[in-house]
């Protein structure tokens, strides 16, 4: 099928997800079929260290899942840290932490069984598979029937990852670039010198702490909004916040930002029921003087919202709900002017099919932490590294909080084979990435012993 095929069969969502000169992924070469013979999989509960609030809800630890596929001559061992209330917020609320943990766990382990039975020629074809084939089985075990994607997508992680590592193996592939199919290239083919450091505010962090990271040198601060509340104290819970941190940061600055000011962005998880009451919080904006320095808000609004996010004369970006293609692009029709990609929640391989649609459209894509393993943050920058500049900042754009929050970060850091690069550590608020990060690829195709160890043969 050509694409001229493919347009008259699927129509208008086609022509926007295809555009002219964009690379056709049914024209490419056929691959051969790799087909895993056997599966593992274990994880680790690593404690926060203090309770960690979003989407109305607080953490107190989050598990690392390690993931081991192999065929009959290599193996993958892919990592993924889970955070169920991030999946699924509902679910989240109704179960006791280490059971909502223990049923991401679960399925993870099922959709590994699952992907014995699927050869496939690169993960993201897995992933096509798998995807739908799950979801059935997430609902039944869950006993969820409204059960929302990015839960499934989370319990998948892992087993991309591993796919990711054995489809590099097989195929003689050495590099992040080498391993990023043809039809994807065009979208990750940049390779920024410099990627900035979102710098995670989370409810209680005391504004202190957020004066000490700016002249540290951190510059973009992702503030968490949508506080636990009805909508009302919701909001003027926000305002407060959002007030007392721009008190203490409005007459800093910073060499690294095209106009010199601190910026904000704003991460409401989706709790804003009506784009009415986000107004109300961008008008305080501009009452306080904080709006020019507003770099975009994240995901304000319920996935399930179609209202209209146009016209508020900043960017809003889309997060949870740019969960596949379709969505995606129903993003875009709303209004939404930037994408969150996070290849360490919802898969690289679905990370890059919706980075290609945003390249396609010209709408810019940060990446977005899970509060990730140091591991897991190299696969992110990897992915936040080949992504145009953000605007306004003219480099790559990504958050990474596991520093901040885990216990035994330094711990985890000393895992890596890496540790001690100079890319592998952030410097005033920005990861600067030599040839060496790139010819290295920032590590991931190393084996991590400590991870193998999980591993007994």
């Amino acid at each position: 099928m050509d694409r001229r095929d493919f347009i008259r069969k699927s129509g208008m969502a086609a022509v926007l997800a295809y555009p002219a000169g964009l690379p056709f992924i049914g024209n490419l070469k056929k691959q051969s079929m790799l087909r895993i013979i056997s599966t593992d999989s274990d994880f680790e509960r690593e404690p926060l260290l203090r309770p960690f609030g979003f989407k109305g809800g607080y953490l107190t630890e989050l598990w690392q899942t390690a993931s081991r596929l192999s065929t009959e001559n290599h193996e993958g061992i892919g990592l993924a840290t889970q955070s169920v209330l991030y999946g699924d917020a509902e679910l989240f609320s109704h179960y006791p932490e280490a059971a909502g943990n223990a049923l991401m766990y679960v399925l993870t382990q099922k959709a590994s069984l699952l992907a014995r039975e699927i050869p496939f020629a690169d993960p993201v074809s897995l992933m096509d598979e798998l995807i739908p084939r799950l979801g059935p089985v997430a609902a039944n075990l869950t006993d969820r029937a409204d059960l929302s994607v990015n839960f499934i997508l989370n319990a998948l992680v892992s087993i991309d990852n591993a796919a990711w590592l054995l489809y590099a193996r097989e195929n003689g592939l050495t590099s992040y670039d080498d391993m990023v199919p043809a039809a994807y290239k065009i979208a990750l083919s940049h390779q920024n010198r410099k990627v900035a450091v979102m710098f995670q505010v989370p409810y209680g962090m005391p504004v202190q702490e957020i004066q000490q990271a700016v002249d540290k040198g951190y510059f973009v601060i992702k503030i968490k909004t949508g506080q636990p509340g009805s909508q009302a104290e919701m909001l003027e819970k926000d305002k407060a916040r959002l007030a007392e941190i721009h008190q203490a940061l409005k007459d800093k600055n910073s060499t690294e930002t095209q106009n010199g000011r601190i910026l904000y962005t704003l991460d409401s998880n989706g709790r804003y029921q009506k784009r009415e009451t986000l107004e109300k919080l961008i008008d305080y904006a501009h009452k306080i003087g904080a709006f020019s320095h507003i770099l975009f808000i994240e995901e304000p609004l319920p996935e399930t919202s179609d209202e209209h996010v146009g016209g508020l004369g900043l960017r809003i970006a889309a997060d949870e709900r740019a969960n596949d293609e379709a969505s995606t692009l129903k993003c875009l029709e709303l209004g939404y002017g930037a994408i969150i990609l996070k290849g360490v929640a919802k898969t690289l391989s679905l990370s890059m099919k919706i980075a290609r649609i945003a390249h396609a459209h010209q709408i810019p894509c940060a990446c977005s932490d899970l509060t990730v393993n140091p591991a897991l943050l190299e696969w992110h920058k990897n992915l936040a590294a080949r992504l145009a500049p953000f605007p306004d900042l003219g480099m790559g754009l990504l958050e990474t909080n596991g520093d901040m929050n885990y216990k035994n970060w330094e711990q985890m850091r000393s895992y890596l084979p890496d540790s001690g690069a100079s890319w592998a550590s952030a410097e005033r608020g920005v990861f600067r990435l030599d040839r060496d990060f790139y010819d290295r690829s920032g590590g991931i195709f190393d084996t991590i012993p400590h991870y193998k160890s999980l591993f007994h043969k």
